[in-house]
């Protein structure tokens, strides 16, 4: 910096003159700290008039600077001493001298730095990859790596029975919320309850009436099937009685003390439905059953959190809840973090039930005999994130587990957040699996807790994951299977069975497969059959698993409920022992040529698969042709070993990135064939795969190749039939997710199941590809909460950078300025750091779940001896590979774009209504010289805002949320920040461009607040639409938002903030970077502290606008003052 001429003075000897320019000056501000103020060319003599020792009035902080005549101007002064400093004095200059020192210097354009329109070409090429990187997010979201949807429409005839009774006798909602009985038109129209209870809970902004697919499909399955079937009938089966709550569409997900009413509410609820059931006048059971004492639950989305929820209230009934559906419901973690309510009550309930599930003993269990299962869409919802809906850190797989609607047998498509609701293949699944669990000759009116989870595992798993469980072995021979020694094939050994038709022979014939000898590795062999014919009665093709029955005189052949003779008269013959292996098939999607997608309207195929060692007691698999007339069909069998059949890839994933994954399958191989890869766990990466194949000479292929694509945990499968290429992209490990109860010994990965036509003696070609565009489509899910907290990190290192360069050189700089100055300096040094962090953590998340404890549930002991950290992936990215720590900058970028984008947003909303205001009220008027005066910055008095915002504190402490007050905040900070550009265009002053930029940067601050406040607000808002006026039991802190109100009110008054040239600046640095690293780190998990740490901000401004006047009550009422000083130094009031 140039020093001033020998000859200038000051009134204050050894004191610095801090030099500031005119719209003329060259300004370069050179570091982040502390930026010098340049002045090129000779500068004359400055004089420095304090005005120190004056009236009152000049001592008056006032920073709307007031114009002078042509002769002079006028500059808000760098302060000299801490004096000076209070009174912000001005320093004034000679003009005449001033232009003779600037008659040689290179001027640059007047107003360019000072304009809040300037943008720089390295923040014009940020804000443009940003669109573009944004652009290509939501056109890969929108178009690319999409599911398929198959999901059929349902019908039904609703009616429903409104329970006016349930009032405020038995809960204090009875106004808010109504319980409901539906019943379906044409079949059972009879208000009483007379089956088992079942109680729907809507989700967020749910209806009860949501209920009518399932409730439908109950009635109509029970009516038109089950009340025939004597069996079915003697088992327990009746009719379910489908309740539903109306919640009038109130808001959980957002809100966690309505979550908390809803579980309350529904607790009491299921008292008052169990208590029907014993009034005789209400109920028609049948005599000699147990009246119920527990209700079965389906919760949708946020319903199936408050199911879980209702367990952990005080006002729950022990055991009158043991069996839980929910369907999309994210159990993990909350959809959104801007309410610590619902972040605390998730945490408090997921904590309930790990504890609970940790217990040794099943006496000290609450949730013994509680079976959760969750169902989730898949990537066609676009609500919830799919993994949130997974119970690995919730449950052992002893007591629940989650699974994709694609893997559901006979439903095989995902399905988006409300036609998970209404699918009709789906709902038929599920209101089967009720059923099955159903049992009213129980108390409970459902089975056994294991016995459930086995039935909910064979109704909506595929059956082939390892938890799958096999009922052949439990079973007893029923099936005497008799045979001629010549009249039947017997298959050599290794070799494979394969039946192009039924029926050849004209007669039944069976085709005998040995088992292989004793020798062989039997935990590395396999049985499979593959057929495109049903394993029931009606159909000609029948697999049996035999021994030789021994002719011994104490054995009887009639313990045979079955006797099948394919002898004839023939006395040379062979009896076997045989049990059917129908009640293990496998329903896979049929692949032939005219398939297109799994959930075709097509008859299925029937597989079977055997681990050798399953089949050990028996010696012979019998396939029996049972036609009598060719019919058409086929049926594959064989065993097959798995170091022939498996392929276990070791390529790592940077590999397998840039150079795919290319695998031939020889002309001898298995039917079915399973290719793992470890390396592919993560849900951000897609895929595609192509498999090419020769076909077969004559046509004579069976089927053509059929692909599963499955991984472990969750259950997710997915079926492509034809196919020839196809999307990949799973639900594996994904960002913020909570390590699972068991912890992981190392990630299985995709693997890929392969079912291909053997006969042809073709090679089968498959590559796998990654697909960067489609990949970035999923970020959209699992990252989308990002951008309300990262771009607090940009707006944050934008204050600082202002407030630095203000208290060196009394120039607030335009907010687009300070991100400029802030993009080529202090954030990409956050941003590098930040990138290392994320390394780091996913590091540590990958060695602290590499430990396997030695039994599932060691990992939640107690407090002390947990193995695992629910909470280590809650920060920055979430991300436990660190592979991916360059979405750090890449949302670093965008956020920079999505600030330059609210920044220019808000500039133009304040211009023009700015321009709209100096139009509708009077001009201000003029001083005796022609001057405007700054009672343009219109206020109201101090009396009048001292009563506003007393009122103010008294409603948020009694009736409204916090919420509402910082919205009316944020639109009091609007208007600032207009009346300060309203005032700047009249008095173009320095003094007046540094308030505009301040008002208009803090407004950019609460606007990216504002988010994180308003799903509250809504709840509120909606909560007065449905006449539930009482208040919130939270929310009604005053200083949550009591800084923002003195400071905005401050602010109002049209003061500027007081530069701090001592050692106490480095606190609004310290508290910036506070704020800008717990947005990066914490903000997505938390978000809602970042309005209280943007409130703590708020208080140290309001302290340094409180320094200003010493501290002092009269001071603050001086902030307040409703007084200004017109040209002639008189004292008017504003009006």
């Amino acid at each position: 910096m140039r020093r001033p001429p020998s000859g200038s003075n000051s009134e204050h000897s050894g004191s610095p003159i801090q030099q500031q320019s005119l719209d003329a000056f060259d300004l370069d501000f050179e570091s982040d700290v502390g930026s010098a103020l340049r002045i090129s060319g000779e500068v004359g003599r400055w004089d420095h008039a304090s005005q120190r020792g004056g009236a009152q009035k000049d001592r008056s902080p006032n920073l709307l600077a007031k114009p002078r005549s042509r002769e002079w101007k006028t500059f808000g002064a760098a302060t000299c001493s801490a004096d000076d400093a209070l009174s912000n004095s001005e320093i004034v200059f000679d003009k005449a001298k001033f232009d003779d020192g600037m008659a040689d210097t290179p001027k640059r354009p007047k107003n360019r730095l000072r304009s809040p329109w300037a943008i720089s070409f390295s923040t014009v090429t940020a804000t443009l990859l940003s669109a573009l990187l944004v652009i290509l997010i939501v056109q890969s979201f929108l178009t690319r790596q999409l599911d398929p949807k198959g999901c059929e429409l349902s019908y039904m005839r609703p009616a429903f029975a409104k329970y006016s009774d349930f009032d405020t006798e038995h809960t204090r909602f009875a106004s808010k919320y109504s319980l409901y009985l539906y019943r379906e038109g044409g079949i059972d129209e009879d208000t009483r309850v007379k089956g088992i209870p079942v109680l729907f809970i809507p989700g967020n902004a749910g209806s009860y009436k949501q209920v009518r697919p399932l409730a439908a499909e109950a009635a109509n399955y029970f009516h038109d099937v089950l009340r025939h079937d004597g069996n079915a009938l003697r088992d327990g089966k009746r009719t379910l009685d489908f309740f539903s709550v109306d919640f009038n569409e109130d808001i959980t997900a957002f809100h966690g003390q309505t979550l908390l009413d809803q579980a309350e509410y529904l607790n009491d609820a299921i008292s008052f439905i169990l208590s029907l059931y014993h009034d005789p006048n209400r109920s028609v059971r049948e005599t000699g059953l147990p009246d119920p004492s527990s209700v079965m639950i389906i919760g949708h989305s946020m319903g199936g959190v408050v199911a879980r929820t209702m367990l952990t209230m005080p006002n729950y009934q022990t055991s009158s809840i043991n069996t839980i559906v929910t369907l999309s419901a994210p159990h993990s973690r909350p959809p959104v973090s801007f309410d610590g309510e619902i972040v605390k009550t998730y945490s408090k309930v997921n904590s309930y039930w790990r504890s609970a599930h940790s217990q040794k003993w099943a006496n000290k269990n609450p949730l013994w005999h509680v079976t959760l299962v969750s169902i989730t869409g898949g990537a066609l919802d676009t609500m919830v994130p799919s993994e949130y809906a997974s119970l690995a850190s919730i449950v052992p797989e002893t007591h629940g587990f989650t699974v994709f609607t694609s893997s559901i047998p006979n439903v095989w498509t995902g399905m988006d957040h409300l036609a998970i609701m209404w699918c009709d293949q789906f709902r038929k699944s599920v209101i089967r699996a009720l059923y099955d669990v159903a049992d009213v000759r129980r108390p409970s009116q459902t089975q056994p807790r294991a016995e459930r989870m086995r039935i909910f595992r064979k109704r909506l798993l595929t059956g082939m994951e390892d938890v799958a469980e096999k009922l052949l072995p439990q079973e007893e021979p029923r099936t005497l299977l008799t045979l001629e020694d010549k009249s039947n094939a017997m298959v050599s050994q290794g070799e494979r069975l394969t039946l192009r038709e039924f029926g050849k022979a004209r007669k039944p014939r069976a085709h005998l497969l040995p088992m292989p000898p004793q020798g062989t590795n039997m935990e590395g062999t396999r049985f499979t059959l593959l057929s495109n014919q049903p394993l029931d009665a009606n159909s000609p093709l029948e697999v049996l698993f035999c021994s030789v029955f021994p002719l011994q005189a104490e054995q009887r052949a009639d313990v045979f409920s079955m006797n099948m003779d394919l002898s004839g008269d023939n006395t040379g013959s062979t009896r076997l022992a045989c049990k059917n292996g129908a009640s293990d098939a496998i329903l896979l999607p049929a692949s032939t040529r005219e398939s297109e997608y799994p959930f075709d309207r097509a008859p299925t195929f029937s597989y079977l698969q055997y681990d050798l060692e399953a089949l050990a007691e028996h010696q012979f698999v019998a396939v029996v042709d049972k036609a009598k007339e060719p019919t058409a069909g086929w049926v594959m069998a064989e065993f097959s070993a798995e170091s022939a059949s498996t392929i276990r890839t070791n390529i790592g994933l940077r590999t397998l990135l840039t150079s795919g994954l290319d695998l031939h399958m020889h002309s001898t191989r298995s039917m079915v064939n399973e290719i793992n890869i470890p390396a592919l766990y993560s849900g951000l990466l897609s895929y595609k795969i192509s498999i090419s194949k020769q076909g077969c000479e004559g046509g004579q292929e069976l089927f053509t190749p059929l692909l599963r694509q499955y991984v472990s945990e969750p259950y997710e499968s997915k079926f492509f039939v034809n196919v020839k290429e196809a999307d990949i992209n799973i639900h594996g490990v994904a960002p913020y997710m909570p390590p699972p109860l068991k912890g992981i010994s190392a990630a299985q990965g995709l693997s890929l199941q392969i079912w291909s036509d053997p006969t042809c003696h073709h090679t089968v070609s498959l590559s796998l590809k990654l697909d960067f565009i489609g990949s970035m489509g999923k970020l959209v899910m699992r990252y989308r909460t990002v951008f309300a907290a990262f771009p607090l990190v940009a707006v944050a290192l934008v204050l600082r950078k202002q407030f630095s360069v203000y208290d060196d050189t009394g120039i607030f700089m335009p907010f687009a300025e300070a991100l400029d100055h802030s993009l080529k300096t202090s954030l990409p040094v956050v941003v590098m750091i930040l990138s290392f962090l994320a390394m780091s953590l996913a590091n540590a998340s990958q060695k602290s779940q590499n430990v396997v404890p030695n039994r599932p549930l060691d990992a939640v002991r107690n407090a002390t001896e947990s193995a695992s950290d629910f909470t280590q992936n809650d920060l920055l990215l979430g991300s436990q590979d660190p592979f991916f720590w360059f979405l750090v900058p890449l949302f670093g970028l965008i956020s920079v774009g999505i600030c330059v984008l609210i920044n220019y947003a808000t500039l133009i909303i304040t211009h023009g209504l700015a321009f709209v205001y100096s139009r509708l009220w009077s001009i201000p008027p003029k001083n005796d010289d022609g001057k405007r005066t700054p009672t343009a910055f219109a206020v109201t008095s101090l009396r009048q805002r001292i009563i506003t915002t007393a009122f103010l504190v008294l409603l948020v402490s009694t009736v409204i949320p916090y919420q509402f007050a910082y919205m009316v905040l944020c639109i009091v900070q609007f208007a600032t920040s207009i009346r300060a550009l309203r005032l700047l265009w009249e008095t173009r002053a320095p003094a007046n461009h540094n308030f505009f930029n301040y008002t208009h940067t803090m407004l950019v601050l609460m606007v990216w607040v504002l988010p994180i406040n308003l799903p509250v607000l809504v709840v509120w808002v909606h909560n007065l639409a449905v006449h539930w006026l009482t208040p919130f039991s939270s929310h009604h802190n005053i200083l949550s938002v009591m800084p923002f109100i003195l400071l905005v009110e401050t602010l109002s008054t049209g003061r500027m903030i007081p530069r701090v040239t001592t050692r106490v600046r480095f606190v609004s640095n310290i508290l910036l970077i506070i704020l800008a690293l717990y947005a990066a780190v914490y903000g997505v998990s938390y978000a809602y502290l970042l309005h209280h740490l943007v409130n703590v901000f708020s208080a140290w401004l309001f302290g340094l606008h409180i320094a200003d006047s010493s501290f002092s009550f009269s001071g603050l009422s001086h902030i307040l003052d409703e007084r200004v000083e017109d040209g002639n130094n008189d004292i008017k009031k504003r009006p």
